[in-house]
């Protein structure tokens, strides 16, 4: 394709991209005062006189701007939404007319190459002449890292002399990554750094300048020459980020305390907005009006204040919540940290307490709200029972009906936070006082702590127990048929399960029965997005595959313990209530996301059915409010939650502090952590016993489908959907968690050592290392490593 203006220009009077995208780049970045060595462009250089281009090169070698680089500038080239960076020829070095020409030609002749062609470009082949800078330094820089897709992030990339040992890959560069003040996130240089500070300085605020003018993350590539000079050789948008991973976050108050411990168990990992906007809403309101009702707060707020959501992850805010220990007695900010954090967390601060009047009076209020929810908790089957499988074609109906849903998810939550705060508050006050008999006999802490996970042993029909026994029952009939068994291991996981089901065996009723109780089970339950049990017999099928390749482990059940002092047996069987309470509405809370998930996915087929969607599963990236307008029509949102679908996956490899003061930003990556000295690491005892056994860390349910029989499984934190697993396991150690929580729970009854808020477990123990679980003391101690 040819071009109706000048054939030959100076790069400096460019102005729009009829020369290329490399040459209007460049020239934009002249016009921003940044530093850009000389040159010229050449429009469709296939066809232009010869004559024009040598006038031109003249000048640059009476000027002293020779040797030149030869650089394509194809139309489309590094556009906004492609990027054919590198596919094709440089030609460097270039001091003579004939060279030039040569060079030329072979910038032209790319175009035809088949990694040009195959790259997807076309059109007409621009080329660019500049004077080549003589670097002691070259590199790029990103303004956003292309890697996690954080756009609050600057990564540059340096090596000694030209840049093109970076691009092919035979040159080992220095890797920085910057946050946008620029403090060091990561660092990793050799024995002989490329830059100095300064000139890390100067490229990342460079670099800023340029994005800031886009509007958008770039991609940019920089030489420094012999003098020190930093020169600007190419500007590109980034054209493989997702959308920001940040679009969705709420408010935050300055100063306020955010952690991912407790709410981290029950909802890990990164959710989709639609979950953010169901489940995140669902727990927010409760939390709500626990404070409502303990007279810290009027009434239910529509700002979050108890919940946040940033980059895709959940967050409890402790400086909210805190404010209950202000206006009640017998709760401190000290309590308050431990029953959420397993710790005391320092950062936190407490409001000055409330009159004592006034605190008594809340603490009679809220304590009749949390101890009578035993009705509450027994109305709920028929409440969600109530609930209809939602299957119309009028999406305005069908979402209707699921804000009906959303609003009994509402209630069901506030139940389970009732149940969960009279297990948690009995239970933290029986190790508190337990603890310090044990001081003041000259015991350890520890002991006290472990005599009061004794105590909290023993409670009977703990849903997320009677589950783990109900699927081992199924295996233990699978397994009495040596034909059915060995079918069931050998076929894909969700065809091995959708043929039990169907199967006319004991074994196929079992598991029938299995799924009618708790088909609406799985990792990342209330996730609105993620199926359960039910809808995903892989998952299931893989989980019982495992369980079916050897015997568990022997083990002993949890008895229940013998009788103590009166306080003490009271506070012991509050807890354990409280517990098998906690476990109960948990499933049913479960069991309102189960039918709105697939309310939702309905819905989603719905509007694709329509034309409003290209597909079912974008309605998960919706939040509640846009999905009222895309169901009046309104479409204008679909390219933003594709971009929002596209962030998930990168959202979902960010990690976080277990507490973040202010804004929780992502933390660096995850370096492994060194096992101290002494071998031990230690947490906190919520699993009695002492076992030996080999480590398997599984950071996701899905690397858990490579547990052995008998290993010590080691993982951030765990759900409902890994309880089957604690059928075959020896032990349990986790990075963050309490007494209380799910997996402390379920260990605990069923007998296996466990230990939780190690934080650091899962950095510091490889697959393979042998190690000692003590749940007595909460210590886990290496042995060997392989």
């Amino acid at each position: 394709m040819g071009t109706t203006g000048p054939v030959v220009a100076d790069l400096r009077d460019i102005t729009d991209d009829s020369f290329g995208g490399k040459a209007s780049g460049l020239a934009e970045l002249m016009r921003l005062g940044l530093p850009v060595p000389p040159g010229f462009a050449i429009a469709d250089a296939a066809a232009v006189p010869a004559a024009a281009v040598m006038e031109r090169f003249s000048r640059m070698r009476a000027a002293g701007s020779t040797p030149v680089a030869v650089r394509s500038s194809a139309a489309g080239e590094d556009g906004a939404e492609l990027s054919f960076a590198g596919q094709y020829e440089t030609v460097l070095g270039v001091g003579t007319e004939r060279d030039l020409v040569a060079a030329v030609h072979r910038c032209v002749a790319s175009a035809d190459s088949g990694r040009a062609t195959h790259y997807g470009s076309g059109g007409a082949m621009h080329v660019v002449v500049q004077q080549l800078v003589d670097a002691a330094a070259a590199g790029v820089v990103f303004t956003a890292d292309p890697v996690s897709g954080r756009r609050d992030l600057l990564v540059i990339d340096a090596v000694h002399g030209l840049g093109e040992s970076l691009v092919d890959g035979s040159g080992h560069s220095d890797h920085h990554v910057l946050t946008a003040a620029g403090a060091s996130v990561t660092s990793e240089v050799g024995p002989h750094p490329v830059l100095a500070p300064d000139q890390l300085t100067a490229i990342r605020t460079g670099a800023q300048t340029a994005a800031a003018h886009w509007g958008r993350p770039l991609d940019l590539e920089w030489a420094i020459d012999r003098a020190g000079t930093l020169w600007w050789l190419q500007a590109r948008p980034i054209t493989t980020l997702p959308g920001e991973l940040d679009e969705m976050d709420t408010p935050v108050s300055a100063g306020h305390v955010y952690t991912r411990c407790n709410i981290g168990e029950m909802m890990p990992g990164a959710f989709c907005p639609l979950t953010a906007a169901v489940s995140g809403h669902a727990i927010d309101y409760a939390m709500q009006m626990v404070q409502v009702m303990g007279g810290v707060q009027r009434g239910y707020e529509e700002r979050w204040p108890q919940v946040g959501y940033f980059y895709g992850h959940m967050f409890l805010n402790l400086s909210e919540g805190t404010a209950l220990s202000s206006g009640i007695l017998g709760n401190s900010r000290e309590q308050f940290s431990m029953s959420i954090c397993g710790r005391v967390v320092d950062e936190l601060e407490a409001a000055p307490p409330k009159p004592f009047a006034q605190r008594l009076r809340n603490t009679v209020r809220l304590s009749a709200f949390t101890l009578s929810v035993g009705p509450a908790i027994r109305r709920l089957p028929a409440e969600i029972d109530g609930f209809p499988v939602i299957s119309g074609r009028d999406p305005r109906v069908v979402l209707a009906q699921l804000e009906a849903g959303v609003a009994l998810y509402r209630r069901v939550t506030l139940t389970h936070v009732r149940s969960s705060s009279r297990a948690a508050v009995a239970a933290n006050i029986l190790e508190d006082r337990l603890v310090r008999a044990a001081v003041r006999r000259g015991a350890s802490e520890a002991d006290g702590r472990a005599e009061a996970i004794r105590l909290l042993a023993g409670a009977t029909d703990v849903e997320s127990v009677v589950m783990v026994e109900q699927l081992t029952g199924v295996i233990t009939l699978l397994a009495a048929d040596p034909d059915a068994a060995a079918a069931f291991r050998s076929a894909a996981p969700a065809d091995a399960v959708e043929s039990l089901v169907a199967a006319q065996s004991p074994a196929g009723a079992a598991l029938r029965e299995f799924l009618a109780r708790h088909g609406h089970r799985g990792y990342r339950e209330l996730c609105m997005r993620d199926p359960s049990w039910a809808d995903d017999p892989g998952g299931l099928g893989s989980m019982m595959q495992i369980m079916l390749r050897a015997p568990a482990p022997e083990r002993e059940a949890a008895a229940a313990p013998g009788p103590r002092r009166g306080a003490l047996r009271l506070l012991a069987r509050l807890a354990r209530g409280g517990a098998r309470g906690r476990e109960e509405t948990k499933s049913r809370m479960a069991q309102v996301a189960h039918r709105l998930k697939r309310g939702y996915r309905h819905l989603g087929a719905v509007l694709s059915e329509r034309g409003d969607l290209p597909d079912a599963d974008l309605v998960f990236f919706f939040d509640r409010a846009e999905l009222a307008r895309l169901v009046d029509g309104d479409t204008a949102l679909v390219p933003r939650a594709e971009q929002r679908r596209l962030a998930l996956p990168f959202q979902a490899a960010l990690h976080f502090p277990d507490v973040s003061v202010g804004r929780p930003e992502p933390a660096p990556p995850r370096a492994a952590v060194a096992v101290p000295a002494d071998g031990e690491i230690a947490g906190r005892p919520a699993g009695r016993g002492v076992v030996a056994g080999v480590v398997r860390v599984a950071h996701s349910v899905v690397e858990a489908r490579e547990l052995r029989p008998g290993e010590v499984l080691v993982a951030p934190v765990t759900d409902v959907g890994w309880t089957p697993y604690f059928a075959v396991i020896a032990a349990l150690v986790t990075d963050i968690g309490s007494s209380v929580s799910h997996g402390a729970v379920v260990a605990r009854e069923y007998g296996l050592p466990c230990v939780v808020n190690t934080l650091v477990a899962t950095t510091a123990l490889r697959t393979g290392d042998r190690v000692r679980v003590d749940g007595d003391r909460g210590v886990v101690t290496l042995i060997s490593r392989p």
